[in-house]
């Protein structure tokens, strides 16, 4: 009779945690559009599906209609750390898309300890090592004592490592040349039976260039939906999470524009699969059991021609090429030390201080002339020396983002800002570019929609880093480990509330 007395203790309590634990939704959805601006939403909207895919996100979901990335520079790689750390480039480290670790170049997701799986080229070599704080996929298993399972896919390996986090169950990214998509062994030894199937089924397409072709648009949802299913995503009796990246939205703008047929053709194709992913997470999880929120890692400034025909103000910068050689040209000629400047990487120069040390000059005297030949290039606004950018004039709230965006480790020791339409590129070309801190690039798309969500938008600011503060709010989960977000209190307090 005791034993089922304490039996029966044991259901009740036991019982009761189950009962204590917060309402959550089934699934959680991050899905990520590179380079896509905010006015996006309704410079496309007579062109998407009229209850499909984003217009059924701005019908039903609730839309942040001021959100804006509180550092510089914006890139892929910081801004996919931030939305899923709720934090910038100054405390999760990923400074760029590549930068400096202890004088080594690396790019943002670069592990050379880590071996690839599904490939033996170096693209393999990838993990989430160099983040150095924890993400919304990483407080989710840890609030479920990892019983959560969590995935990340893009094509880009930065864009599906970094949202996934440390924890993640699975990261899974393309190969151009093993025409697959891939992981590392940070994840797992070897590929899962369905991806197997999955690239052989899709062999033909996947030699194709995704990359840059609304295809790859497709392909990404596709393997979306394989992870969804066969992962049972959903169905696991815990809140799990995908997250998911669209890269082609951001090549194709890159080569051909911001307005151009090729990019209006990407985001018809992305509307129209967008649409479809819905109705797959309809059936398989149950409509009103997923929470997701759409939102992009940087806008895109419009090219040069398309500007200047129509007599908007622009320019670009060839910061990579002619101008990075002129500017050592010159601090060669006064110092007498080639290759002062070590790198030239999105909007940052990195100084050579082994060449500069070696040669006993004084840093404060070789940035102030790299400043001075710098501002005398007609694109340059502001040249920030950001080790001292407490002695510079630099006007609120641009202060803030530059410091935002500055890790002391791993950036480049001067910023340059560009005038306002300009960018990195040649004004030859065709393409869009990005990386300024302008609203072109710094005003970003972000509606949640599904579990816990009223329909509504609002205008107040909204920084990127809310966006994981807002989702942890949500599911009542610790916000990730150096979060300086809060919480959206329009949509979170309905759904605290109700």
């Amino acid at each position: 009779m005791k034993r089922l007395f304490l039996f029966a203790c044991a259901i009740i309590a036991m019982l009761a945690a189950v009962a204590a634990q917060p309402a959550r939704p089934r699934l959680v959805v991050g899905l990520m559009v590179d380079q896509m601006r905010w006015d996006y939403l309704y410079y496309y909207q007579d062109r998407f599906a009229a209850d499909g895919g984003f217009n059924r996100l701005l019908t039903e979901g609730f839309s942040c209609n001021n959100t804006i990335i509180d550092y510089v520079p914006t890139v892929t790689a910081c801004g996919h750390a931030s939305v899923y750390t709720g934090t910038t480039p100054a405390f999760h480290g990923i400074a760029g898309n590549n930068y400096f670790i202890h004088g080594k170049h690396v790019s943002s997701v670069q592990d050379d300890e880590a071996n690839g799986v599904g490939t033996s080229r170096s693209v393999g070599k990838r993990s989430p090592r160099n983040l150095l704080a924890t993400t919304i996929g990483d407080e989710l298993r840890l609030a479920t004592g990892f019983a959560s399972r969590v995935y990340g896919v893009a094509l880009k390996d930065r864009a599906s490592v970094l949202p996934a986090g440390h924890s993640a169950n699975a990261a899974f990214w393309f190969s151009q040349k093993d025409a697959a998509f891939i992981t590392s062994d940070y994840y797992m030894k070897q590929l899962p039976q369905w991806l197997t199937e999955f690239n052989r089924r899709n062999t033909a397409l996947l030699k194709t260039d995704l990359s840059r072709s609304p295809k790859g648009v497709s392909m990404t949802f596709a393997m979306a939906e394989a992870i969804l299913i066969n992962e049972k995503l959903g169905q696991t009796g815990n809140t799990d999470m995908l997250a998911i990246s669209i890269s082609p939205t951001d090549l194709i703008s890159h080569q051909h524009g911001t307005r151009s047929p090729q990019t209006d053709s990407a985001y018809v194709q992305l509307d129209a699969d967008l649409g479809r992913f819905l109705s797959t997470l309809d059936e398989k999880v149950g409509r009103g059991n997923y929470l997701l929120f759409l939102s992009a890692d940087h806008g895109g400034t419009n090219n040069y021609k398309y500007s200047s025909a129509h007599k908007i103000p622009s320019g670009s910068w060839k910061c990579w090429s002619d101008d990075a050689k002129q500017v050592n040209d010159l601090l060669y000629r006064r110092f007498g030390v080639k290759n002062i400047i070590k790198d030239f990487n999105e909007f940052s120069l990195y100084l050579n201080n082994s060449a500069i040390d070696s040669a006993a000059l004084d840093r404060e005297v070789v940035k102030a002339e790299a400043k001075r030949i710098l501002y005398a290039q007609s694109a340059v606004e502001l040249v920030v020396d950001l080790e001292n950018i407490h002695r510079e004039t630099v006007p609120e709230p641009l202060k803030q983002r530059l410091i935002k965006g500055y890790h002391h480790e791993r950036s480049g020791e001067l910023f340059v800002l560009l005038k306002p339409g300009y960018y990195a590129g040649d004004i030859t070309e065709d393409g869009s570019n990005h990386g300024t801190w302008t609203t072109d690039d710094a005003h970003i798309p972000l509606v949640f929609m599904g579990w816990g969500i009223n329909h509504g938008e609002t205008s107040q600011p909204v920084g990127m880093t809310s966006i994981a503060a807002t989702v942890c709010a949500l599911l009542h989960i610790q916000m990730p480990s150096v979060c300086i977000g809060s919480p959206i209190l329009p949509i979170t307090e309905p759904a605290l509330n109700r």
